[in-house]
Protein backbone atom coordinates (compact mmCIF):
# COMPACT_ATOMS: atom_id res chain seq x y z
CA UNK A 1 0.00 0.00 0.00
CA UNK A 2 2.82 2.36 0.95
CA UNK A 3 4.66 1.65 -2.30
CA UNK A 4 1.49 2.28 -4.30
CA UNK A 5 0.96 5.62 -2.54
CA UNK A 6 4.54 6.71 -3.22
CA UNK A 7 4.21 5.75 -6.87
CA UNK A 8 0.93 7.69 -7.12
CA UNK A 9 2.52 10.80 -5.57
CA UNK A 10 5.52 10.50 -7.85
CA UNK A 11 3.26 10.26 -10.87
CA UNK A 12 1.38 13.35 -9.72
CA UNK A 13 4.59 15.34 -9.25
CA UNK A 14 5.81 14.25 -12.68
CA UNK A 15 2.52 15.26 -14.26
CA UNK A 16 2.72 18.67 -12.59
CA UNK A 17 6.31 19.16 -13.73
CA UNK A 18 5.36 18.24 -17.27
CA UNK A 19 2.58 20.83 -17.20
CA UNK A 20 5.00 23.71 -16.48
CA UNK A 21 6.55 23.90 -19.98
CA UNK A 22 3.06 23.74 -21.45
CA UNK A 23 2.02 26.78 -19.44
CA UNK A 24 5.16 28.53 -20.60
CA UNK A 25 4.30 27.70 -24.21
CA UNK A 26 0.79 29.06 -23.74
CA UNK A 27 2.24 32.36 -22.54
CA UNK A 28 4.65 32.43 -25.47
CA UNK A 29 1.73 32.20 -27.88
CA UNK A 30 0.68 35.80 -27.16
CA UNK A 31 -1.49 37.16 -28.61
CA UNK A 32 -4.24 34.55 -28.41
CA UNK A 33 -7.16 36.92 -28.98
CA UNK A 34 -7.97 40.30 -30.59
CA UNK A 35 -6.27 43.51 -29.46
CA UNK A 36 -7.68 46.99 -29.00
CA UNK A 37 -5.94 50.31 -29.66
CA UNK A 38 -7.54 53.25 -27.83
CA UNK A 39 -7.39 56.61 -29.61
CA UNK A 40 -7.90 59.65 -27.32
CA UNK A 41 -9.17 61.78 -30.20
CA UNK A 42 -12.11 61.68 -32.60
CA UNK A 43 -12.57 59.64 -35.76
CA UNK A 44 -11.30 61.16 -38.98
CA UNK A 45 -8.39 63.12 -37.52
CA UNK A 46 -4.67 62.52 -37.97
CA UNK A 47 -4.32 60.47 -34.79
CA UNK A 48 -7.26 58.27 -35.75
CA UNK A 49 -5.87 57.78 -39.26
CA UNK A 50 -2.44 56.86 -37.92
CA UNK A 51 -3.93 54.40 -35.44
CA UNK A 52 -5.95 52.69 -38.16
CA UNK A 53 -3.04 52.13 -40.54
CA UNK A 54 -0.93 50.84 -37.62
CA UNK A 55 -3.75 48.49 -36.60
CA UNK A 56 -4.26 47.27 -40.15
CA UNK A 57 -0.63 46.31 -40.68
CA UNK A 58 -0.18 45.07 -37.10
CA UNK A 59 -2.94 42.49 -37.63
CA UNK A 60 -0.81 40.77 -40.23
CA UNK A 61 2.23 40.75 -37.95
CA UNK A 62 0.43 39.39 -34.88
CA UNK A 63 -2.11 37.15 -36.58
CA UNK A 64 -4.99 38.63 -34.58
CA UNK A 65 -7.58 41.35 -35.27
CA UNK A 66 -6.62 44.78 -33.93
CA UNK A 67 -9.60 47.03 -33.26
CA UNK A 68 -9.44 50.83 -32.97
CA UNK A 69 -11.70 52.50 -30.41
CA UNK A 70 -12.07 56.28 -30.07
CA UNK A 71 -12.38 57.49 -26.47
CA UNK A 72 -12.79 61.26 -26.66
CA UNK A 73 -13.37 63.99 -24.10
CA UNK A 74 -11.58 66.19 -21.63
CA UNK A 75 -9.08 67.53 -24.18
CA UNK A 76 -7.58 64.07 -24.50
CA UNK A 77 -7.78 63.16 -20.80
CA UNK A 78 -10.55 60.55 -21.13
CA UNK A 79 -8.76 58.43 -23.72
CA UNK A 80 -5.34 58.70 -22.14
CA UNK A 81 -6.84 57.70 -18.77
CA UNK A 82 -8.55 54.71 -20.36
CA UNK A 83 -5.20 53.50 -21.71
CA UNK A 84 -3.53 53.90 -18.31
CA UNK A 85 -6.39 52.09 -16.52
CA UNK A 86 -6.45 49.07 -18.87
CA UNK A 87 -5.32 45.61 -17.76
CA UNK A 88 -1.55 45.35 -18.44
CA UNK A 89 -1.86 42.13 -20.41
CA UNK A 90 -1.02 43.38 -23.89
CA UNK A 91 -4.56 43.24 -25.24
CA UNK A 92 -5.41 46.91 -24.72
CA UNK A 93 -2.94 49.44 -26.08
CA UNK A 94 -3.23 53.09 -26.97
CA UNK A 95 -1.93 55.77 -29.28
CA UNK A 96 -0.60 58.40 -26.89
CA UNK A 97 -0.06 61.91 -28.23
CA UNK A 98 2.02 64.96 -27.39
CA UNK A 99 -0.80 66.22 -25.16
CA UNK A 100 0.25 63.73 -22.46
CA UNK A 101 3.07 66.20 -21.78
CA UNK A 102 0.67 69.15 -21.58
CA UNK A 103 -2.49 68.09 -19.74
CA UNK A 104 -1.01 67.68 -16.29
CA UNK A 105 0.76 71.06 -16.46
CA UNK A 106 -2.64 72.60 -17.16
CA UNK A 107 -4.13 70.90 -14.12
CA UNK A 108 -6.49 68.75 -16.21
CA UNK A 109 -5.16 65.43 -14.88
CA UNK A 110 -2.36 63.86 -12.86
CA UNK A 111 -1.44 61.58 -15.78
CA UNK A 112 2.07 61.82 -17.21
CA UNK A 113 4.13 59.69 -19.59
CA UNK A 114 5.19 57.63 -16.55
CA UNK A 115 1.72 56.05 -16.42
CA UNK A 116 2.51 53.91 -19.49
CA UNK A 117 4.76 51.21 -20.88
CA UNK A 118 6.47 52.89 -23.88
CA UNK A 119 6.43 50.69 -26.98
CA UNK A 120 6.99 52.65 -30.18
CA UNK A 121 7.08 56.25 -31.37
CA UNK A 122 5.54 56.12 -34.85
CA UNK A 123 5.09 59.70 -35.99
CA UNK A 124 6.20 63.28 -35.45
CA UNK A 125 5.18 66.43 -37.31
CA UNK A 126 7.37 69.40 -36.33
CA UNK A 127 5.88 72.86 -36.19
CA UNK A 128 6.43 75.12 -39.16
CA UNK A 129 6.43 78.92 -39.26
CA UNK A 130 3.81 79.90 -41.83
CA UNK A 131 2.94 83.36 -43.13
CA UNK A 132 0.78 84.45 -46.04
CA UNK A 133 2.33 84.28 -49.49
CA UNK A 134 2.20 88.08 -49.84
CA UNK A 135 3.85 88.69 -46.46
CA UNK A 136 6.69 91.21 -46.42
CA UNK A 137 8.83 88.72 -44.51
CA UNK A 138 11.09 86.66 -46.73
CA UNK A 139 12.68 84.67 -43.94
CA UNK A 140 12.21 83.68 -40.30
CA UNK A 141 14.99 85.93 -39.05
CA UNK A 142 13.23 89.04 -40.35
CA UNK A 143 9.91 87.94 -38.86
CA UNK A 144 11.44 87.29 -35.44
CA UNK A 145 13.19 90.67 -35.48
CA UNK A 146 9.90 92.41 -36.24
CA UNK A 147 8.12 90.56 -33.43
CA UNK A 148 10.84 91.66 -31.02
CA UNK A 149 10.81 95.29 -32.19
CA UNK A 150 7.02 95.56 -32.47
CA UNK A 151 5.50 93.56 -29.57
CA UNK A 152 1.78 93.02 -29.94
CA UNK A 153 1.68 93.87 -33.65
CA UNK A 154 1.90 90.36 -35.15
CA UNK A 155 -0.96 88.03 -34.23
CA UNK A 156 -0.78 84.26 -34.47
CA UNK A 157 -3.26 81.38 -34.50
CA UNK A 158 -3.66 77.68 -35.29
CA UNK A 159 -5.08 76.01 -32.17
CA UNK A 160 -6.67 76.83 -28.84
CA UNK A 161 -4.96 78.81 -26.11
CA UNK A 162 -2.21 76.59 -24.71
CA UNK A 163 -2.44 74.12 -27.59
CA UNK A 164 0.60 72.52 -29.20
CA UNK A 165 1.08 75.16 -31.93
CA UNK A 166 0.64 78.02 -29.45
CA UNK A 167 3.41 76.47 -27.35
CA UNK A 168 5.57 75.99 -30.44
CA UNK A 169 5.58 79.71 -31.17
CA UNK A 170 5.86 80.73 -27.51
CA UNK A 171 8.77 78.36 -27.01
CA UNK A 172 10.50 79.68 -30.11
CA UNK A 173 10.28 83.25 -28.87
CA UNK A 174 11.29 82.26 -25.35
CA UNK A 175 14.38 80.51 -26.72
CA UNK A 176 15.42 83.83 -28.28
CA UNK A 177 14.84 85.82 -25.07
CA UNK A 178 11.75 87.43 -26.54
CA UNK A 179 8.60 87.77 -24.44
CA UNK A 180 6.28 84.89 -25.56
CA UNK A 181 3.40 87.34 -25.33
CA UNK A 182 5.01 89.58 -27.97
CA UNK A 183 2.99 87.74 -30.65
CA UNK A 184 -0.60 87.71 -29.27
CA UNK A 185 -2.39 84.39 -29.69
CA UNK A 186 -5.83 84.24 -31.33
CA UNK A 187 -7.49 80.93 -30.31
CA UNK A 188 -8.97 78.81 -33.11
CA UNK A 189 -10.51 75.38 -33.57
CA UNK A 190 -7.40 74.05 -35.23
CA UNK A 191 -4.81 74.71 -37.90
CA UNK A 192 -7.32 74.73 -40.77
CA UNK A 193 -9.27 77.58 -39.23
CA UNK A 194 -6.10 79.45 -38.33
CA UNK A 195 -4.74 79.11 -41.87
CA UNK A 196 -7.95 80.47 -43.36
CA UNK A 197 -7.66 83.44 -41.03
CA UNK A 198 -4.05 83.84 -42.17
CA UNK A 199 -5.06 83.91 -45.84
CA UNK A 200 -7.85 86.39 -45.04
CA UNK A 201 -5.42 88.71 -43.26
CA UNK A 202 -6.83 88.26 -39.77
CA UNK A 203 -3.57 86.94 -38.35
CA UNK A 204 0.07 87.09 -39.45
CA UNK A 205 1.53 83.76 -38.33
CA UNK A 206 0.35 80.15 -38.08
CA UNK A 207 2.98 77.84 -36.52
CA UNK A 208 1.30 74.56 -37.50
CA UNK A 209 2.82 71.47 -39.11
CA UNK A 210 3.73 71.48 -42.79
CA UNK A 211 1.27 68.67 -43.64
CA UNK A 212 -1.57 70.82 -42.30
CA UNK A 213 -0.45 73.79 -44.39
CA UNK A 214 0.42 71.69 -47.43
CA UNK A 215 -2.59 72.44 -49.63
CA UNK A 216 -2.30 76.21 -49.16
CA UNK A 217 1.47 76.14 -49.68
CA UNK A 218 1.00 74.13 -52.87
CA UNK A 219 -1.67 76.60 -53.98
CA UNK A 220 0.76 79.49 -53.51
CA UNK A 221 -1.32 81.19 -50.81
CA UNK A 222 0.92 80.43 -47.83
CA UNK A 223 4.69 80.15 -47.42
CA UNK A 224 6.69 78.45 -44.71
CA UNK A 225 9.74 80.27 -43.37
CA UNK A 226 11.18 77.53 -41.15
CA UNK A 227 10.53 74.17 -39.53
CA UNK A 228 11.13 73.58 -35.81
CA UNK A 229 13.14 70.39 -36.27
CA UNK A 230 16.76 69.25 -36.46
CA UNK A 231 16.35 68.36 -40.12
CA UNK A 232 14.45 69.62 -43.13
CA UNK A 233 11.17 67.99 -44.11
CA UNK A 234 11.15 65.62 -47.06
CA UNK A 235 7.80 67.16 -48.01
CA UNK A 236 9.35 70.64 -48.41
CA UNK A 237 13.15 70.32 -48.57
CA UNK A 238 13.59 74.01 -49.42
CA UNK A 239 12.20 75.10 -46.05
CA UNK A 240 15.13 75.63 -43.65
CA UNK A 241 15.24 74.42 -40.08
CA UNK A 242 14.77 77.06 -37.39
CA UNK A 243 18.42 76.58 -36.45
CA UNK A 244 19.48 77.32 -40.02
CA UNK A 245 17.17 80.31 -40.29
CA UNK A 246 17.64 81.97 -36.91
CA UNK A 247 20.28 80.13 -34.91
CA UNK A 248 17.72 78.93 -32.33
CA UNK A 249 17.91 75.30 -31.21
CA UNK A 250 14.21 75.25 -30.33
CA UNK A 251 12.32 72.21 -31.64
CA UNK A 252 8.75 71.08 -31.08
CA UNK A 253 6.26 68.94 -32.92
CA UNK A 254 3.10 66.90 -32.54
CA UNK A 255 3.89 63.22 -32.04
CA UNK A 256 2.06 59.92 -31.69
CA UNK A 257 3.27 56.66 -30.23
CA UNK A 258 1.95 53.25 -29.21
CA UNK A 259 1.96 52.60 -25.47
CA UNK A 260 0.53 50.06 -23.07
CA UNK A 261 -0.58 50.44 -19.46
CA UNK A 262 2.25 50.55 -16.94
CA UNK A 263 3.44 47.10 -15.94
CA UNK A 264 3.22 45.35 -19.30
CA UNK A 265 5.19 42.06 -19.09
CA UNK A 266 8.63 42.19 -20.71
CA UNK A 267 7.96 39.33 -23.11
CA UNK A 268 4.73 40.97 -24.29
CA UNK A 269 6.51 44.32 -24.74
CA UNK A 270 9.28 42.68 -26.79
CA UNK A 271 6.73 40.93 -29.02
CA UNK A 272 4.84 44.17 -29.61
CA UNK A 273 7.94 46.28 -30.22
CA UNK A 274 9.25 43.79 -32.77
CA UNK A 275 5.88 43.73 -34.55
CA UNK A 276 5.54 47.53 -34.47
CA UNK A 277 9.00 47.94 -35.95
CA UNK A 278 7.91 45.78 -38.87
CA UNK A 279 4.80 47.93 -39.20
CA UNK A 280 6.92 51.09 -39.21
CA UNK A 281 9.23 49.71 -41.90
CA UNK A 282 6.42 48.32 -44.04
CA UNK A 283 5.64 49.67 -47.48
CA UNK A 284 1.97 50.10 -46.51
CA UNK A 285 2.76 52.32 -43.53
CA UNK A 286 5.38 54.44 -45.26
CA UNK A 287 3.19 55.01 -48.32
CA UNK A 288 0.14 55.85 -46.21
CA UNK A 289 2.02 58.40 -44.10
CA UNK A 290 3.86 59.92 -47.07
CA UNK A 291 0.63 60.23 -49.03
CA UNK A 292 -0.83 62.40 -46.29
CA UNK A 293 2.36 64.29 -45.63
CA UNK A 294 2.68 62.91 -42.10
CA UNK A 295 6.17 62.70 -40.69
CA UNK A 296 7.53 59.36 -39.46
CA UNK A 297 9.90 58.86 -36.57
CA UNK A 298 10.94 55.66 -34.80
CA UNK A 299 11.96 55.14 -31.20
CA UNK A 300 11.15 52.15 -29.02
CA UNK A 301 11.25 51.14 -25.38
CA UNK A 302 13.69 53.18 -23.31
CA UNK A 303 14.49 55.50 -26.20
CA UNK A 304 10.80 56.33 -26.60
CA UNK A 305 10.48 56.90 -22.85
CA UNK A 306 13.42 59.34 -22.95
CA UNK A 307 11.77 61.12 -25.88
CA UNK A 308 8.53 61.52 -23.90
CA UNK A 309 10.44 62.76 -20.86
CA UNK A 310 12.20 65.42 -22.93
CA UNK A 311 8.92 66.46 -24.56
CA UNK A 312 7.31 66.72 -21.13
CA UNK A 313 10.11 68.94 -19.82
CA UNK A 314 10.12 71.24 -22.86
CA UNK A 315 6.37 71.70 -22.79
CA UNK A 316 6.37 72.36 -19.06
CA UNK A 317 9.02 75.06 -19.32
CA UNK A 318 7.11 76.85 -22.08
CA UNK A 319 3.77 76.63 -20.30
CA UNK A 320 5.34 78.15 -17.21
CA UNK A 321 6.86 80.92 -19.31
CA UNK A 322 3.49 81.89 -20.80
CA UNK A 323 1.59 81.46 -17.53
CA UNK A 324 -0.38 78.40 -18.59
CA UNK A 325 0.97 75.96 -16.01
CA UNK A 326 -1.13 75.47 -12.90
Amino acid sequence: MFRRTVLTLAAGVAAFAMSLPVAGLARAEYPERPLTIIVPWGAGGGTDATARIVASVLEGELGQPVNVVNRTGGSGVVGHQAIADAEPDGYTLGLATVEIGMMHWQGLTELTYEAYTPLALMNEDPAGLQVSADSDFADAKALVASIKDNPGEHKASGTGQGGIWHLALAGMLNSMDIDPQAAPWVPSNGAAEGLQDLVAGGVDIVPCSLPEARSLIDAGRVKSLAIMSDKRAALFPDVPTLKEATGSDWMLGAWRGVVGPKGLPDDVSKTLIAALEKVYNSKEYKEFMAGRGYGVRWASGQEFESFMAQSNESLGSVMKAVGLAK
